[in-house]
């Protein structure tokens, strides 16, 4: 599969957007080129994809310093080494202490073989990743945009993805999951950065709101 692996190719795929897609254009003009935004790769970045599941960017980050306080680097070794008392002070809930462990054990058993899964298709490696309790499609797709590089993957569940080619397109309505799919095939191979750009518009926007209200 094609990487991305540095702010170069990112601006090589909004160019190619530019030119496909008039809505991409349009974002490109308001916002540039947006960041790589890599994260950190394997198991520890995996880890971080479920620490920001359904929580504030802030939480996150204080989440994972407390875990990391504890075992640096993360590795599912240290991580199923801790308790379950120990993972709950660092910010977890339960659901989340029982998905990591899942993925831990997964790693360690070699039935989630987290360091080839950037050698797969992309398809392969997201069932790779799914098959794990607790690992939905949202987290393997943004495990594979951030923490490998993928090119061609998108995550179409997400709400700010949806919201973003709403307002980018000029929509009466948010896409749902299903419709935001089919709309990003137009933008293959280079899924990975229109999200990064529809990111980057949805964020623009809400600034801009706020100013605005402000």
């Amino acid at each position: 599969m094609s990487i991305l692996t540095s702010e170069a190719d990112v601006a090589r795929g909004v160019e190619a957007l530019r030119a496909m897609c008039p809505h991409m254009a349009m974002i490109a003009e308001t916002c540039g080129v947006p960041a790589l935004r890599w994260r950190e790769p394997g198991f520890g970045g995996l880890v971080s994809t479920i620490t920001a599941q359904q929580v504030s960017t802030s939480a996150a980050n204080a989440i994972r310093g407390k875990l990391r306080a504890v075992v640096d680097p993360i590795t599912p070794e240290g991580l199923m080494a801790m308790s379950d008392e120990d993972l709950r002070a660092c910010g977890y809930s339960i659901g989340k202490i029982k998905t990591l462990r899942a993925i831990a054990s997964a790693v360690i058993a070699g039935d989630l073989p987290i360091d080839r899964l950037g050698e797969m298709p992309a398809a392969e490696a997201q069932t790779s990743l799914v098959k794990v309790h607790g690992i939905g499609p949202w987290t393997a797709e943004v495990w594979l945009m951030f923490s490998v590089g993928v090119q061609d993957v998108f995550a179409p569940g997400d709400l700010a993805l949806q919201e973003g080619a709403k307002l980018a397109m000029g929509l009466d309505l948010r896409p749902t999951a299903k419709e935001i799919a089919i709309i990003a095939e137009r933008w293959s191979p280079w899924r990975a950065v229109a999200a990064r750009m529809l990111w980057a518009y949805y964020g623009h926007v809400k600034k801009r709101a706020g100013m605005v209200a402000g």
